[in-house]
């Protein structure tokens, strides 16, 4: 199906979405007790009262030129609030409570950007008398607010998972997902031709890392078809996994030996049993749920598996390659060139969207739809042309390409740290998404990227063998 959208309406659209993000991230404040509100429920990340103030400082530092055209409400909160940290990039942060405003101070300097924001963004964003590039840079902007909104509304959403019960605002029990026994098996890809990146000129947003399209070949390989289970890594610990130094590499025993790691960080041990750490309840582990760990941890089971983890490409191919040579949309959907997602706004916008076939929940666990993850063979009818189950939502998946740029890289001019301070060799593409992935990001060129030690994001994997 398609659908014709004018210029006006996707800048409408914009606007609307940005509320929404809003109230994603306002919803999750709330899930926490005034009375936790400073606390660090990670040891490597900022206190939640970053995040309430953090949200509207990056919003008020990238329009603040473009559109506010006003000194600052206050110039020493944005600063305060401008920039998060990278997990496990150096030794833990080690502020006090006491070194942070008072969360009404906080709240108030939220109001007013809000309220400016409010006021200025719509007049200049729907404005058809100004110049066609200036609205294809401010909704371009206006995409760039949403997404990392949107991406911190996963971000809190997993740093309040590791937050004692106590302290959130507990929410009624979802339903449990039944469905049959999950029946592992390894799925041939043929060697194929995969597109990686967006074309440079695409009217379609993208962040910088996702510049500049280019076809990749790939030889032939087999993936799993399902994500690796908790069943499946239980099996892993019982194996001696954790204490058998040949599956994991120099760096990862280090850091596994002296951050004495010996189960997911999802998991819990309790007398002998096993429990999952759910957003609000501890169960008994779930034992067709994808397992959510580190790339290290994922490393050493592939390896003990005799597999790998997959390139960013292999993944590709599974995901998004057919047996007759085209590439799909998404992995249910149907081929052709014209993507579903979100435009840029702006003048190159004005004409046909591809609809068909966007992300709903039918086709998988993402999009806000549920706190936790579901069986990985919860939704058959999300799977690949190839029969792969499960590669959007219900966890990201790890590779094991480090994150690096595309040939033609050029970082935006207004955040030109976003991806390039990353391109270290110490962090790894992730592809897919959560349950707590919004469904904007779920296009096929999005990358996702973490540092190999870190046990906290909803990331699980899948192997290959060649």
């Amino acid at each position: 199906m398609l659908a014709t959208q004018s210029d006006a309406a996707i800048r409408h659209d914009l606007i609307e979405r940005l509320a929404d993000a809003r109230q994603r991230t306002d919803d999750l404040f709330a899930l926490v007790k005034p009375d936790s509100l400073y606390e660090r429920p990670i040891a490597e990340r900022h206190r939640i009262i970053f995040y309430i103030g953090h949200l509207e400082a990056f919003d008020s530092n990238l329009f603040h030129e473009r559109v506010l055209g006003r000194k600052s409400f206050d110039p020493e909160f944005d600063r305060l609030f401008a920039f998060g940290i990278d997990p496990v990039s150096g030794g833990l942060p080690a502020d006090q409570p006491s070194d942070w405003p008072a969360i009404t101070a906080v709240r108030e300097y939220v109001r007013n950007i809000r309220a400016v924001l409010d006021e200025k963004l719509a007049p200049a964003l729907l404005d058809s008398g100004s110049p066609a590039g200036d609205r294809f840079l401010l909704g371009t902007l206006l995409n760039v607010a949403i997404e990392h909104r949107l991406m911190h509304a996963e971000t809190l959403a997993y740093m309040l998972h590791q937050m004692p019960l106590h302290r959130k605002v507990l929410q009624p029990k979802t339903r449990t997902v039944l469905t049959p026994p999950v029946v592992h098996r390894s799925i041939e890809i043929p060697a194929s031709a995969v597109t990686l990146g967006l074309p440079r000129g695409s009217d379609r947003f993208g962040w910088d890392n996702e510049f500049e399209a280019r076809t990749v070949n790939v030889p032939a390989f087999a993936i799993d078809q399902f994500k690796v289970t908790n069943q499946q890594y239980l099996e892993f610990i019982a194996a001696g996994g954790y204490e058998t130094r040949a599956f994991w590499s120099d760096d990862d025993w280090d850091w596994k030996s002296r951050q004495e790691i010996s189960h997911p960080a999802f998991w819990k041990h309790e007398g002998k049993r096993w429990l999952y750490r759910t957003m609000f309840d501890d169960v008994p582990l779930p034992l067709a749920w994808p397992v959510y760990v580190s790339q290290a941890e994922a490393k050493a089971y592939a390896c003990w598996a005799g597999k790998s983890l997959p390139t960013e490409a292999e993944w590709q191919c599974a995901a998004y390659a057919t047996p007759h040579g085209d590439e799909r949309a998404y992995p249910w959907g149907g081929s052709g060139e014209a993507w579903g997602g979100e435009a840029w706004g702006g003048e190159a916008v004005g004409g046909e969207v591809w609809r068909a076939d966007a992300p709903e929940g039918t086709f998988g666990n993402f999009d806000f739809a549920r706190w936790n993850p579901v069986p990985v063979n919860a939704f058959p009818e999300g799977r690949s042309a190839f029969g792969v189950c499960g590669l959007l939502g219900n966890g990201w998946e790890w590779t094991s390409t480090e994150f690096a740029p595309f040939p033609g890289f050029e970082p935006f001019p207004f955040y030109r740290g976003y991806s390039a301070d990353f391109f270290d060799g110490k962090h790894f593409v992730m592809k897919g998404g959560s349950a707590r992935t919004a469904a904007c990001m779920l296009r096929r060129t999005f990358r996702n990227w973490f540092q190999a030690h870190y046990q906290f994001i909803y990331t699980g994997f899948r192997c290959v063998s060649r």
